[in-house]
């Protein structure tokens, strides 16, 4: 899951501006799980828009925003109500509102929430960070626990050596990861993935922009 915030509210304030028509859009997914982007936080900011003389024209919750194709058809029906707007205000996470961008040209979408990290709901209001999209997942041969998201270095080959207690160096409040690693490869088995020498983590994989066609993708791995 994307996690999201609400920015501060006088952040979203300053950034619309001189925006007197918006038209508010959300999440139904992600966001709307985080309590960022659902109908009630549209609901809220709806409110608190209006507090401040400004006119909410439509409310629209995406599922989910980051569908291209399927924001396109939605969009559609509220042509007559863009053309009338001054800016849309996204409560989806950042790519929600860069897919409403490419859909939504002419105006300007202005983002009210903060994209935190991919992550898991550990309960309502609680999330911990689970993965940085790395672009090579390291999972199969960890224990399915992350070097790079649960080691504060990203280390690739083992701790750092200067944990105590099984308590990070960096952060004492945290785990260490390369002893959670060890323990759960102990458990099922699998110590000897700690031998092989991994190659540096090629960072080039994450740092650049990648289209991903599934198509493409399945017809390259049936010829290799």
């Amino acid at each position: 899951m994307i996690i999201s915030e609400n920015k501060d509210i006088k952040e979203t304030i300053e950034m619309i501006g001189e925006s007197k028509k918006l038209i508010l859009v959300g999440c139904n997914q992600c966001a709307a799980a985080c309590k960022s982007g659902g109908e009630t936080e549209i609901d809220e900011m709806r409110v608190h828009l209006e507090g401040l003389n400004k006119k909410v024209l439509k409310e629209l919750i995406l599922d989910p925003a980051c569908n291209l194709l399927k924001t396109k058809k939605e969009i559609k029906a509220l042509e007559e109500d863009i053309k009338e707007a001054d800016a849309i205000l996204s409560l989806a996470c950042g790519d929600g509102t860069q897919t409403l961008a490419k859909v939504i040209q002419d105006k300007p979408v202005y983002p009210a929430n903060n994209t935190l990290f991919i992550g898991e709901v550990q309960r309502v209001g609680k999330y911990e960070e689970a993965c940085r999209a790395c672009g090579k997942c390291e999972l199969g041969w960890t224990g399915g626990i992350c070097p790079m998201t649960s080691c504060a270095k990203g280390l690739i080959n083992g701790g750092c050596g200067g944990s105590q207690n099984d308590k990070c160096e960096v952060n004492e409040n945290n785990d260490c990861a390369w002893v959670k690693i060890y323990e759960r490869l102990e458990s099922i088995g699998q110590l000897e993935n700690l031998i092989e020498v991994r190659a540096p983590k090629d960072f080039s994989k994450k740092n650049y922009k990648v289209r991903l066609d599934n198509r493409k993708q399945r017809g390259t791995a049936k010829n290799v």
